[in-house]
Order: structure tokens, then C-alpha cells, then sequence
């Protein structure tokens, strides 16, 4: 016991100060991407050949990046021979709305506030079930180490719960298969209402790297409506946070 009492001691508080203070990003960290506004070489599609997920468009000399899609893996940057896409450490990438995730030159609108009626209800208790639907753990995992004591998640009022009928609303990882769609709606229907439904990683928005496949539905949206829209591959856990913060009204806009 003393030596558990003295190891807390020493380990000082492990809870991240965010959003109170800025969070501590790794250097190596990929975050949303800023694409600068000078016209690209005409006749240059090197960053758009180097995507593995055809998440790049390019259209009157202008990039523009779906995020939505994007594995943040980097070839793209490191194809283009002008530099004109560099991957910041910004983590806020959430959007409440799938055109949102698309990223050019100039600002992105960053995720909304549920409205009021909404955030009345959820504001300050929100219930989750989350919803493997055909994931690679990834993203799971890093929505688990949310409720480690380094996040804390309990300390906005969300938490996860076993059934959906005790739940607010869904939290999808994977590109939904179609062994897991029809359980994905039964999930969703046994919702009370009001309900939201929040789709975390570049799997549960478009299909990832599996966008495409017979086996596939592309993302959570062909199954069920979807409130909010957390790109990565996997999404880092802060990036998440920022995401359910926002939309819960927890942070100010423009912040």
C-alpha cells in the first residue's frame, strides 16, 4: 500500500489539461493538412498518383484533400515536388458535416454544437454504445485509452455503456461490413430518441482502404444518419475528444 501510495505520488497528476491548456501533440504526429494557396505545376498529379485511397482532387490548379478518406499517411506530401501540401499537428479535424471534410486552401469549418434542444439534453450526461462494425481495433483502441485516467472521459459526463437502450446515441469504428450492417441498424433502432451517432476513423466515414469492396458498405452513413465525423486512420484520441467537445458545445467556435 505504500508503495502504491508513494508511485501516486511521484507520478503527480496524469490527466491531460486539455481543453483548459493546449494538448501535448508528438512531433511525428499527422494532423489536419494545409495546402498552400500558390497553383500547383499544371500537369502535375503527384500527390494525386501517391494516394492510396484516392482521397485527392485536383481541379482548376487547387488541391483539395477528403478527409474523410485520408489515411494521413503522408505520401502525398512527400510526393509533391512543390511542397504545396504539408500535414500540420492541428487536431482539430471533426466536422459535423461530410462536405466539411474536404480540405483546400483556406480554413475549414470546424464541427458545430448540437442545437439547443439537443444540447440541453446531452450537454453535460452523454451515453454512447459503441459499435465495432468490422474494425481493425485501431480505432477502438484509441477510443478505449479515452477512458484511461490520462483523458478521463468521465470528467465531461461521457461514458460508455453496454446496451443501446441505455444509451444517447452510437459511436461507430470500421467501414461497416455487411455482416455487421443489419446488427449495426438493430443497434441504432433500439436507441431511445432523441439519438446521435458519431463515426470515428477514415473506415466508419468512407470505407478507408476497403472503400470499394462487395463486403463493404463505405462507411456508417449508408446505414445510419450520422451527427458527427471524426477522420484518421486511427483518429488520435485527442483529435476525438476535441470532436465530442465541439459538439457538445463544450468548447467556443473558432477555438
Amino acid at each position: 500500500m505504500i508503495r502504491a501510495l508513494f508511485e501516486r505520488w511521484r507520478q503527480k497528476r496524469r490527466t491531460v489539461a486539455y481543453p483548459a491548456k493546449p494538448p501535448s501533440i508528438p512531433e511525428r504526429y499527422r494532423g489536419a493538412p494545409e495546402i498552400a494557396p500558390a497553383a500547383c505545376v499544371a500537369g502535375c498529379d503527384a500527390c494525386r498518383a501517391a494516394c492510396p485511397v484516392d482521397a485527392i482532387s485536383l481541379a482548376d490548379g487547387s488541391i483539395r484533400i477528403d478527409l474523410g478518406k485520408c489515411l494521413f499517411c503522408g505520401d502525398c506530401a512527400a510526393a509533391c515536388p512543390q511542397g504545396t501540401i504539408r500535414f500540420t499537428r492541428d487536431h482539430r479535424v471533426a466536422a459535423r458535416r461530410r462536405a466539411d471534410l474536404a480540405a483546400g486552401p483556406g480554413e475549414r469549418r470546424l464541427a458545430e454544437a448540437l442545437d439547443a434542444k439537443m444540447k440541453r439534453l446531452f450537454g453535460r450526461s452523454l451515453k454512447l454504445r459503441q459499435v465495432s462494425a468490422g474494425g481493425c481495433n485501431a480505432c477502438e483502441a484509441d477510443v478505449n485509452v479515452l477512458n484511461t485516467v490520462v483523458f478521463d472521459l468521465g470528467r465531461f459526463g461521457i461514458q460508455f455503456v453496454a446496451s443501446p437502450r441505455h444509451a444517447d446515441g452510437l459511436l461507430i469504428t470500421g467501414p461497416v461490413t455487411e455482416n455487421m450492417a443489419l446488427a449495426l441498424r438493430k443497434t441504432y433502432d433500439a436507441l431511445p430518441e432523441p439519438r446521435i451517432v458519431i463515426a470515428i476513423g477514415a473506415c466508419a466515414i468512407s470505407g478507408g482502404p476497403y472503400a470499394g469492396h462487395v463486403e463493404v458498405r463505405n462507411g456508417a452513413d449508408a446505414v445510419v444518419p450520422v451527427d458527427l465525423y471524426v477522420p484518421g486512420c486511427p483518429p488520435h484520441p485527442v483529435a476525438i475528444l476535441d470532436g465530442l467537445l465541439r459538439l457538445l458545445g463544450r468548447l467556443e467556435p473558432g477555438r
